[in-house]
């Protein structure tokens, strides 16, 4: 389906947000003081992370979002050396502080039944509750609306009706999923796996992973909620990310990306 035939989808997504920053230089010599790399700055980019990320990628495929998130700063600042791609270093600021948490109350004033999909971003930072996660499944179960998940919790019970979508590694460290719930988990090159099966991607030259996990869950997002089948979705949501990881930062789809994804 053509995506100028989607202007009217509309998606709500809650989550935590960050800035993330990221320094490219070339690096030429260790320091004299100590045997670390003298990175020689040579640009500085700032894209808004996380939810924000998930929010910019769902815009590219134009659907209206409404965005609830943080308005506390975390920073991710990253050092690259443009030459090697390698990331020589990261550095948080903010991530100490929890979060100031998004009400129950608040979240009992949003008009559920005029969105078509609801999607949240939990970074388990303190936004979000157990009792709102638990109030935005219920109301997603009775509007019938697909609700999509990635979270970075332990305990994934509080997501009922819901569609989970998270790595293998978060995978590795879940202690409870929900009564009700579609799992998927994305795999790095190797793809996705849902319902024991495994969605291959094409491998790429990998630039940069930072972000491919939004640009997935965006297309995801998408495409499950215009074609309401979990095995397209997945395959459109795998050629996304590999678009993304060609990129450098925290990439988001453009309208020349999406005409160019392939699934067949």
């Amino acid at each position: 389906m053509d995506i100028q035939q989607q202007k009217s989808l509309n998606v709500l997504v809650v989550g935590d947000s960050c800035l993330d920053i990221y320094h490219y230089g070339t690096c030429d010599r260790l320091s004299p003081e100590a045997p670390v790399p003298v990175l020689k700055l040579s640009r500085t980019e700032r894209k808004e992370g996380m939810a924000l990320n998930v929010k910019r990628n769902l815009e590219s495929f134009e659907i209206k979002v409404n965005i609830v998130t943080n308005h506390q700063t975390i920073t991710k600042e990253r050092f690259i050396d443009i030459k090697t791609k390698n990331h020589l270093l990261r550095f948080d600021t903010g991530e100490s502080c929890k979060l100031n948490p998004y009400t129950l109350l608040e979240a009992q004033q949003l008009e559920y039944e005029k969105y078509d999909a609801m999607a949240i971003v939990d970074y388990n930072k303190g936004f979000i509750e157990n009792s709102v996660a638990m109030y935005i499944s219920k109301k997603a179960a009775d509007y019938n609306i697909p609700l999509f998940v990635d979270s970075k919790r332990n305990d994934l019970s509080h997501y009922n009706n819901s569609i989970i979508k998270i790595n293998a590694a978060e995978a590795s460290k879940v202690v409870a999923f929900p009564k009700n719930y579609e799992l998927i988990i994305t795999k790095g090159d190797k793809g996705a796996y849902h319902n024991h099966v495994l969605y291959k991607t094409h491998p790429v030259e990998v630039h940069d992973v930072c972000g491919a996990g939004d640009t997935f869950f965006g297309a995801l997002i998408y495409k499950y909620t215009t074609s309401k089948n979990h095995a397209s979705a997945i395959k459109y949501a795998n050629e996304c990310a590999r678009i993304t990881v060609m990129k450098s930062g925290v990439y988001a789809l453009t309208k020349e990306d999406i005409k160019n994804v392939n699934i067949c």
